[in-house]
């Protein structure tokens, strides 16, 4: 794309107004121009991002396997060095915390002698946000959502179980579960409320639901617990996209009432579908790997939610001093 020089009042008046999220760097990566797409599908407006560079924009994107691009994977430094347009899928940080899958188009800007002067990146949201839409009303009137997180409700998860289970007795086609746990929930509700407990089950849903595949079904089966159904795997995919969304929730944050900001983690308990299966087996099976990785793993896995409650209580309780407790504590530094 040709243009002399990089004047975002060029390209104002036509990208105002698509439904694409577009915004402009220069050489450096500092922001010149953002659209009213960027900010619905990341809730940042203009003035918050227009002027600074993109590692400080907040987005931070990640790659598929929560691998931070902005330093040495960027689709914008690759563009602006090698010429070439590129197209990745990523997943961006939304100004509430969750993250949200796009694809991603970055095309350098040429100035009339050739030379880059830029780079324009353009993305668009790859959660089907219209047919989403439909899929909970038609839920809704069936009685199948959840009404806290707007996941398919166990009920719903049950019929689909059945439903697969009987399509891999008949057709062979194979399938697993995951079991979801989201680790400490109940510290969750207990430090900062349950409108708190009700956020991390949201934003634990919304980051479940963009990380997983379209064909795949993910719901809530009751208190913290979530039950995905992945259709066409074998154990490698399977366990990859167990590891994916442990990932991405590990990404995924928002401010708790106290204004510091609330982590999350889970334990993922992937397991196959087998011949000899009932609904009542497959899920005891996959509850019991759930809750080894959790015993295994959960105080790593929880270190940052950990210090998020640990400063929290410090700070209620002690009412002075708690940077230095925690300092000495070794949760903070």
């Amino acid at each position: 794309m040709v243009v002399t020089p990089i004047d975002p009042r060029v390209y104002k008046a036509l990208l105002d107004h698509v439904s694409d999220g577009v915004y402009i760097v220069d050489l450096d990566r500092r922001i010149l121009y953002w659209n009213e797409g960027a900010f619905r599908q990341t809730g940042y407006e203009a003035h918050e991002v227009v002027g600074r560079r993109c590692p400080e924009d907040g987005l931070c994107h990640v790659d598929t396997t929560g691998h931070r691009m902005c330093r040495d994977n960027c689709p914008m430094t690759t563009s602006l060095k090698d010429g070439g347009s590129h197209e990745v899928e990523i997943f961006l940080r939304h100004k509430q915390g969750r993250r949200v899958p796009v694809t991603a188009r970055v095309e350098p800007l040429r100035a009339a002698d050739g030379s880059i002067i830029g780079a324009i990146q353009i993305f668009s949201d790859d959660t089907a946000a219209q047919d989403s839409r439909r899929e909970i009303e038609e839920m809704g009137r069936l009685a199948f959502l959840d009404l806290v997180t707007q996941l398919p409700n166990r009920r719903f998860v049950e019929m689909s179980l059945q439903t697969a289970l009987s399509e891999y007795h008949m057709h062979k086609e194979p399938f697993g579960v995951l079991v979801i746990d989201l680790d400490r929930f109940k510290g969750i509700n207990d430090s900062f409320g349950h409108a708190s407990g009700d956020r991390a089950l949201r934003e634990v849903a919304k980051t479940l639901k963009g990380t997983l595949r379209p064909a795949d079904i993910v719901g809530r089966w009751g208190g913290d617990e979530f039950i995905a159904i992945v259709h066409h795997v074998n154990n490698e995919i399977l366990t990859h996209l167990a590891e994916r969304c442990g990932a991405m929730v590990a990404q995924t944050s928002f401010p708790g009432s106290d204004g510091s900001m609330v982590s999350m983690s889970v334990s993922i308990g992937s397991t196959l579908a087998l011949p000899d299966d009932t609904t009542e087996k497959l899920i005891k099976r996959a509850d019991v790997l759930m809750y080894q990785k959790k015993t295994n793993g959960g105080a790593a896995k929880t270190g940052n939610v950990l210090r998020t409650f640990l400063f929290y209580w410090a700070k209620k309780v002690l009412k002075t001093n708690a940077t230095l407790l925690l300092h000495l504590l070794g949760l903070c530094h």
